[in-house]
């Protein structure tokens, strides 16, 4: 049995029984056989189908939300824009997809027909995660579905219910069986599924450790593996930036989802020419959070995951300070910050370097680390001095210095006055430990798919 037990109160929400290895055989069995009949399927029927799960989605939104913040704790307020980025990104892979799948004519030439085309890979094992456990998922799901492949999603214990909500909706919108499935596994059985030959890629987003247990699970096969890991994402506030933007994007991108976002900004580089503004200013915002009970209207900042993650959190922001970082937060005008639970009071640092645990490692909670720089070339040098890479940011007026910076960043998506956002229209992708392969976009469509060349003489 697997129970989820809800950080906002401590009670146990819902219980699942794991799957057997006959309810996984016949699930993996199942999903082959469906897969065969799916892939004769036109990409318009797909689509029909897959814009119509999009509209029982959307008409589900406030028991989506409510469901979502009793698993992980994110602020009712929030929590239905994540139902409107899935519909988003799931919308946006559904209209591509003709033009993504689309054969590609190698050109004239006389007497012979040639072109590529994409087949599908077969079966696709999604193994999503609980921090954003509709947008991680939908990035695999709906484009493995449009291109013809079956799916089995493996979501965290911490939000099942996810799971069984799209299972659910495409069932409605009239998918045939067994071409999407439910497997609620413990780890070992789910390395057992990676090794099935009957899997055929495998989308896995969560930590580092994560990502080598996976890629060690598919070691002996000649699979693909998509792995979205972690991240300890820097911004740079240029001296040009407009500061009032910068430092309410920056503190929303910090804090957000109670910092627990892979992308969110944890290293934060500020020009000395505004840093004293930039970090008065983001210390009066940062003390504006209301931390709480999520299902109130007026939290902002909700618990994170467990308790043992606060723990977790503070022991890192605790081996920050006694490294010489100075904490700008006072965590007592927090109330319902209290040690032996999940909720726990945003903090900023300051008189950081990067031999500190805040600006090397991943605090996957609402923590950031304020530095001051003095050029262009250090911010960048600081940036890059990171074994992650998944996004990084600027601020600046001077859209051809955020160019020419970002093109020697080390990373996969570069902003310019944005962070925190994944434009289903690019290709979301990480480098370093923030690991490989590539979701959204037409790019996308390419990790989900094989390429197939006809080679074709037509006359002798």
């Amino acid at each position: 049995m697997q129970r989820t037990i809800s950080p906002v109160d401590g009670s146990v929400y819902v219980q699942i029984e794991l799957a057997t290895p006959a309810v996984i055989d016949a699930a993996l069995n199942s999903a082959r056989a469906a897969q065969r009949e799916w892939r004769s399927t036109s990409v318009a029927d797909r689509a029909k189908i897959l814009s119509r799960f999009c509209d029982i989605f959307e008409s589900q939104r406030a028991d989506i939300a409510k469901e979502l913040t009793w698993q992980m704790g994110r602020p009712i307020r929030y929590s239905p824009s994540e139902v409107n980025g899935t519909l988003e990104r799931a919308r946006h892979m559904i209209a591509i997809a003709p033009q993504a799948l689309a054969d590609i004519d190698a050109g004239p030439k006389e007497n012979f027909t040639r072109f590529v085309r994409r087949e599908p890979l077969g079966v696709v094992f999604t193994i999503a995660a609980w921090n954003y456990p509709y947008l991680i998922a939908v990035n695999s799901i709906v484009p493995a579905l449009m291109a013809g492949n079956a799916v089995i999603l493996k979501h965290s214990a911490q939000t099942p219910l996810c799971a069984e909500r799209f299972a659910t909706c495409l069932k409605q919108a009239g998918l045939p069986e067994g071409v999407f499935q439910v497997l609620h596994l413990n780890h070992a059985d789910t390395e057992k599924v990676i090794r099935d030959p009957r899997i055929d890629f495998v989308a896995f987003t969560g930590s580092v450790a994560g990502g080598h247990a996976v890629q060690r699970a598919a070691s002996e096969r000649f699979i693909g593996v998509g792995l979205e890991l972690g991240g300890c994402d820097p911004v740079y506030v240029r001296h040009d930036a407009d500061l009032a933007h910068a430092i309410e994007n920056v503190v929303d991108g910090a804090y957000f989802n109670s910092g627990q976002s892979c992308c969110g900004l944890q290293r934060i580089y500020v020009h000395e020419n505004v840093y004293g503004k930039f970090v008065e200013g983001f210390i009066d915002l940062t003390n504006k959070y209301v931390l709480g009970n999520p299902l109130e209207q007026d939290t902002t900042l909700g618990p994170v995951i467990r308790t043992a993650a606060a723990d977790t959190i503070r022991q890192q922001i605790a081996a920050s300070i006694s490294a010489g970082a100075q904490p700008a937060i006072d965590a007592a005008k927090f109330a319902d910050s209290k040690p032996g639970t999940p909720y726990l009071a945003p903090q900023a640092l300051l008189n950081v370097d990067h031999s500190m645990t805040v600006m090397r490692e991943e605090i996957f909670g609402p923590v950031a680390g304020l530095m001051k720089v003095s050029s262009d070339e250090q911010a960048l040098a600081l940036m890059n001095d990171t074994t992650f890479g998944l996004t990084a940011a600027i601020w600046t007026g001077d859209e051809e210095a955020a160019l020419a910076i970002g093109d020697r960043i080390q990373t996969g998506t570069w902003f310019m006055n944005r962070c925190d956002y994944l434009d289903p229209a690019l290709a979301w992708v990480g480098v370093k430990d923030s690991g490989r392969g590539c979701t959204l976009s037409v790019v996308g469509y390419e990790h989900l798919t094989r390429p197939k060349s006809f080679h074709l003489r037509t006359r002798t």
